[in-house]
């Protein structure tokens, strides 16, 4: 009972208390359960976990737990990469009080208790009332409203993702979202699981007949929740007064608008959900309406007063400038370009525009990466500043630039470039970049006329060396050489390999300035050619495709070739097939006992053969490698 004293449970000395959220809102350190703990075992080593540091006065959990042991602040977590830094936007919205409402506001409304219902503490509830219907006046709601639409929309626009409001009351949480949907009215819908806009809080069948469609007991509340963190449900937004602030992780929310008087740990604990690691998500912001700058300077206060390095939140004018820096650079590497109009432009004008800037920036040294690299950087900058005026200003150019750099992704098939995993910040900015009722494929987008039998054909070749871009065309043969080639090694390791070798030195040729792109083509119409005369390789030796691969890995040793002749190395490559194909299941690899099973077929095929005993190791080894590409398509035969 309160105000006696705990009994002593022991008074061992290798006892460990570890208590998480040590910090007094969350113990009381007077009559509660942190001092029930220290009396029951008064000799006890006390370690406490708290995500909030411990305030100036708060001297009762030092005596408890003594001083920090360790600190992991916001500047190592963000450094780690278990963070993303928080950013501040300011959108105050007036509450354009009347002389009479004034008087109404005390000069010492301070009084946010942590960890406690504003409504149950009676002496603060007439303050609190009278605030509340100043904040959620019908014509402030309107212009909130209205203000958070446009920017969430605009949000969403440069980066997917989730958004959450706090509202000061559960009144002012149904106000809001009926002004809202009157707005958007395709925001609405009447299933928990569907809509745009959700209301989450708790109620009971008194409260007013317009809220209870927004009440939900807490299975239905739970499965609300598991939606809301789902990145591709349609719930994309949700309005809250307390519920979802503390423990509830959305890795996907990016923007948190708080219109509630906030302070001190409870304040810290709501702008963290927007600090989660999720894809591409450079940041979080807080949006403020309600004027909780002063309060997150207190914080950071306390916080650095406590050890800890690193800003609670950024103000968006330093999100801002990091943009206009990288947008700086960017346009350093379209200098001399005019790609102004892009956006006006119909859809051949801008492939166009695409195709010249595309060869513009292969043209210049690294200009393939150094574009990757810096419009990723960008477009990163950019999703943190929007919607800032200055973001929106350059929007249409950065639209541009992304598509540009999506072209040579899509011409060169690099492999870091597919949409899903590319920044998300700018995903839906470029799909106004390109608006078009056709799909265009790869060819089209080279200008090229899709190839009716094979990319090898002469004249299909003789296309791409006539495109007026050299640079692209040099890139997109390279590109479609290299899926040549994978299509070869799936069924011949040796001769894919030979021809990547040839591949790798002409572009490594190319892209050491070494030769010129009209050269390159010339060099790489060549391989293409050789490439299309190997495919007779097999008639010509009369051989099937799979015996003509195992031949090739027969044939990788100078001297087997020179010592046995072509012939007998014909015959070795058709008992190869014929032993490894009785032999092979599709999990061959997997089983030691038939690896050996095959090792011995191979090796006395070999030995068979007087194959130099020198270079059976490596032979085996080869054929065994060649035995793997082909064994899913024979196993399944």
């Amino acid at each position: 009972e309160k105000g006696t004293e705990y009994p002593t449970l022991s008074e061992r000395r290798n006892i460990v208390v570890i208590a998480d959220e040590a910090h007094r809102s969350q113990y009381d350190f007077i009559d509660g359960f942190a001092r029930h703990m220290r009396d029951a075992l008064p000799n006890a080593s006390f370690i406490g976990f708290t995500g909030t540091p411990l305030e100036r006065g708060d001297k009762n959990t030092v005596a408890v737990f003594g001083n920090y042991i360790d600190i992991y602040d916001i500047e190592q977590a963000v450094e780690d990469g278990a963070t993303v830094r928080i950013y501040y936007e300011n959108r105050l919205v007036k509450l354009d009080l009347k002389e009479e409402e004034k008087a109404l506001i005390d000069p010492q409304f301070d009084f946010v208790t942590e960890g406690q219902e504003m409504e149950s503490q009676e002496k603060l509830k007439s303050k609190w009332a009278r605030m509340e219907a100043i904040v959620g006046s019908q014509t402030r709601i309107k212009r909130v409203a209205k203000d958070l639409v446009d920017h969430f929309e605009e949000r969403l626009d440069a980066m997917d993702g989730k958004g959450m409001i706090v509202c000061m009351s559960r009144r002012i949480c149904i106000d809001l979202y009926n002004e809202i949907i009157k707005l958007r009215p395709e925001w609405h819908n009447d299933e928990d699981m569907q809509g745009f806009l959700k209301v989450v809080m708790t109620g009971s069948a008194t409260d007013p007949v317009d809220w209870q469609p927004h009440i939900r007991n807490k299975p239905r509340r739970r499965q609300l929740g598991d939606t809301f963190r789902d990145p591709n449900s349609p719930i994309k937004l949700v309005i809250v007064r307390d519920m979802w602030l503390t423990g509830f992780d959305v890795p996907s929310l990016h923007t948190m608008y708080i219109d509630k008087p906030m302070q001190g740990h409870g304040l810290m604990q709501t702008i963290a959900r927007v600090n989660r690691v999720y894809k591409d998500k450079e940041g979080g912001l807080i949006v403020d309406y309600l004027g909780i700058a002063t309060e997150l300077k207190k914080a950071l206060s306390q916080y650095t007063d406590g050890g800890g390095r690193g800003e609670i939140a950024f103000d968006q004018g330093k999100a801002v400038a990091i943009m206009m820096e990288k947008y700086e650079i960017v346009t350093g590497l379209f200098y001399g370009f005019n790609f102004h109009g892009f956006q006006k432009a119909d859809t051949g004008a801008k492939l166009k525009l695409m195709r010249d800037g595309s060869d513009f920036v292969l043209g210049q040294e690294d200009g393939k990466k150094r574009c990757f690299k810096y419009v990723n950087e960008l477009s990163k900058a950019f999703s943190l500043a929007v919607p800032h005026p200055q973001a929106m200003s350059i929007r249409d150019d950065l639209a541009f630039f992304k598509a540009v750099k999506n072209y040579i992704a899509k011409v060169t098939g690099d492999p870091q470039e597919h949409v899903e995993d590319v920044d998300l910040a700018i995903q839906q900015i470029l799909s106004t970049a390109l608006v078009s009722d056709e799909v265009l494929d790869l060819f089209q987008l080279a200008g090229l006329k899709k190839p009716d039998i094979s990319i090898l054909s002469d004249e299909f070749l003789m296309e791409v060396k006539d495109l007026e871009h050299k640079n692209t065309a040099a890139e997109l043969l390279k590109r479609l050489l290299n899926d040549e080639i994978r299509s070869i090694s799936r069924k011949n390791v040796i001769e894919a390999r030979s021809f990547t070798d040839m591949l790798e030195k002409t572009i490594n040729r190319y892209h050491n300035r070494n030769i010129e792109a009209v050269a390159v083509i010339e060099e790489l119409i060549e391989l293409a050619k050789k490439m299309r005369e190997a495919q007779n390789r097999g008639e010509d030796l009369g051989l099937t495709e799979y015996e003509l691969a195992f031949y090739d890995a027969l044939g990788v040793n100078d001297s087997a070739v020179q010592v046995l002749g072509d012939d007998v190395l014909r015959e070795i490559a058709m008992e190869l097939v014929k032993a490894i194909k009785s032999n092979i299941t599709i999990d061959w690899t997997l089983r030691e006992s038939v690896q050996a099973k095959m090792r011995v077929a191979v090796k006395r095929i070999l030995k068979k053969y007087d194959y130099p005993p020198d270079k059976q190791k490596l032979a085996v080894k080869t054929v065994l490698e060649q035995a793997n590409r082909v064994c899913e398509e024979w196993a399944s035969a």
